[in-house]
């Protein structure tokens, strides 16, 4: 499992130009999901995304509280792309990536998880062309890992 975690000031999704999905101050999640996923792995990375201290406190620490520290909102947005291969050829490969029907499936169960700790969380559609915008807050941004190994990034 792979999420680039942004840290932001606002994001939204727009589907067909329909917006499906709005935060304010928090995180936008873009969540790529293996063929060899497991709950295990969805729980750790929910996890870290909801207890990393990428806000800034009180005392001027950039790196001091959680989006829950904060009540931050979360945005989570599907994105197979994160495991495109790109070491062959020029176009790439994504024979890592979950099948279509198992990634659904991982991702509806990931979002129930992050819903699970009572902050906002807004998502897009899965399988969408869609359109993210998102205002960064820093820049900010995070690449967590998280292989069924145990191989953690």
């Amino acid at each position: 499992m792979r999420v680039v975690i942004q840290r932001v000031r606002s994001s939204d999704v727009t589907v067909e130009g329909v917006r499906v999905g709005q935060i304010g101050r928090g995180l936008n999640l873009l969540v790529g999901l293996s063929e060899t996923d497991t709950v295990a792995e969805l729980d750790w990375m929910a996890r870290k995304c909801l207890e990393l201290r990428l806000f800034p406190g009180e005392t001027g620490d950039r790196f001091d509280q959680s989006v829950q520290d904060i009540q931050g909102e979360l945005l989570v947005i599907s994105q197979f792309t994160l495991y495109g291969d790109c070491r062959k050829g020029r176009r790439p490969s994504f024979d890592r990536a979950a099948t279509p029907p198992k990634a659904e499936a991982l991702y509806n169960q990931f979002v129930a998880i992050l819903r699970r700790s009572g902050l906002k969380v807004e998502t897009g559609k899965f399988g969408a062309m869609m359109q993210v915008s998102i205002e960064n807050d820093g820049p900010v941004t995070m690449l967590l890992e998280r292989e069924q190994d145990g191989t953690k990034g």
